[in-house]
C-alpha cells in the first residue's frame, strides 16, 4: 500500500473525524482543512475557508507543518483530495446559503486540484441525490434497489447541490484525465450511535423510509475513502458508500413492499440486503463491511 500526503476538506465534522483517524492508522499523512481543527494525534490542521478559490490554492500549495521545512525541498505536493467539507443538510443555513458553499466550495477544491496536477480526488456526494431524504412529502424512487445508474432528482437544496458537484466533478474529470470519484455517501452511524439510536429505529421502521434504510458506519467509510486512494486508472466514477444491509430487522422484500409498495424492484435482493445498493464498492472496490449493526445491538 502507497503512503500518501492527502489534503482533506471537512475532517472535523461528523465523518471526517472518523475517516481521518482510518486513513492515518494506514500510514497516511493527512492534513485536515476546516473552519476548527480536529483534536487528534497526528492530523496536521489548517484553518481555511473552502468558498475562497484564493485560500484553496494557497492551502493546497502549503506545507503540512514545520516539519517539512527541514528537507529545504520546498512544499511537497499532495498525492490526493479527499473533499468532505459542506453544510451537511437543509435547515442549518437558508437554502441559497447551503447551494452557494456547497457548489462553490466543491469547484473551488477541484478546480486548485487539478491546476496543482494532484491526481486522484474523492468527493463527498450524498445519499439525498435520490431525492427521497429531504422531499416535501413522502416519496417513491422510481426503482429499487437505488444504484449509481438511476436518474438523480432530489427537490432541495442540498441534494441539488450534490447532483451539481457530481457534474462538476465529472467535468473536470473530462478536461483533466485524473481519477475523480463521487462518494454518495449514506447516513453516516458513529459508533456510539447504535446503542442510542437504532433499538428506536427497530420499533419505528417508518423514520428511516426517508434514507431508505441506508447507513454507513463511519469507520467503515473510512474503508471505503482509502479503497478510492488505492484503485487507480477509473477516471470519473459515482459509489454509493453504504453498509451491506439495511438499518432494519425487516427483510428487505418485505421493506419493499410495505414503504415502496408498486414500485419496481430490479433484481432479486439478499434476504437483507441494503435497498441503498453497495454492490458496485464491493465489486469494484473490494470493500468488506467490518461494522454491521448486528456487532452493536440486538434486533428484536
Amino acid at each position: 500500500m502507497t503512503k500518501k500526503r492527502i489534503f482533506f476538506t471537512g475532517g472535523s465534522g461528523k465523518a471526517g473525524k472518523h475517516v481521518i483517524p482510518y486513513l492515518l492508522a494506514q500510514g497516511h499523512r493527512v492534513v485536515n482543512i476546516d473552519l476548527k481543527p480536529l483534536d487528534y494525534p497526528g492530523v496536521d490542521n489548517l484553518i481555511a475557508d473552502i468558498t475562497d478559490s484564493g485560500q484553496m490554492f494557497n492551502a493546497m500549495s502549503s506545507y503540512a507543518a514545520l516539519d517539512e521545512l527541514e528537507p529545504g525541498n520546498g512544499v511537497p505536493k499532495f498525492d490526493a483530495v479527499v473533499h468532505f467539507a459542506a453544510i451537511p443538510q437543509i435547515l442549518i443555513k437558508p437554502d441559497n446559503e447551503t447551494f452557494r458553499v456547497n457548489t462553490m466550495g466543491t469547484y473551488n477544491v477541484i478546480e486548485a486540484a487539478v491546476k496543482l496536477g494532484i491526481e486522484k480526488i474523492v468527493i463527498a456526494s450524498s445519499e439525498t441525490t435520490y431525492g427521497i431524504c429531504f422531499s416535501d412529502g413522502p416519496t417513491d424512487p422510481n426503482s429499487l434497489p437505488l444504484e449509481e445508474d438511476y436518474d438523480v432528482d432530489p427537490m432541495d437544496s442540498y441534494g441539488l447541490s450534490k447532483v451539481v458537484n457530481e457534474k462538476t466533478a465529472r467535468s473536470f474529470q473530462r478536461r483533466s484525465g485524473i481519477d475523480i470519484y463521487a462518494l454518495r455517501i449514506g447516513n453516516v452511524i458513529e459508533p456510539h450511535e447504535y446503542a442510542e439510536l437504532f433499538p428506536h429505529y427497530f420499533q419505528n421502521p417508518e423514520v428511516r423510509r426517508r434514507n431508505a434504510f441506508c447507513y454507513i458506519d463511519a469507520r467503515d467509510l473510512g474503508q471505503i475513502v482509502d479503497l478510492c486512494l488505492e484503485k487507480d486508472g477509473l477516471g470519473y466514477q459515482v459509489f454509493n458508500a453504504g453498509n451491506d444491509h439495511n438499518g432494519a430487522i425487516i427483510p428487505s422484500k418485505e421493506l419493499a413492499e410495505r414503504f415502496f409498495p408498486g414500485v419496481p424492484v430490479t433484481r432479486e435482493l439478499g434476504e437483507h440486503e441494503a435497498l441503498f445498493s453497495n454492490k458496485k464498492i464491493r465489486e469494484v472496490l473490494g470493500f468488506k463491511e467490518e461494522h454491521n449493526w448486528q456487532k452493536y445491538v440486538k434486533g428484536s
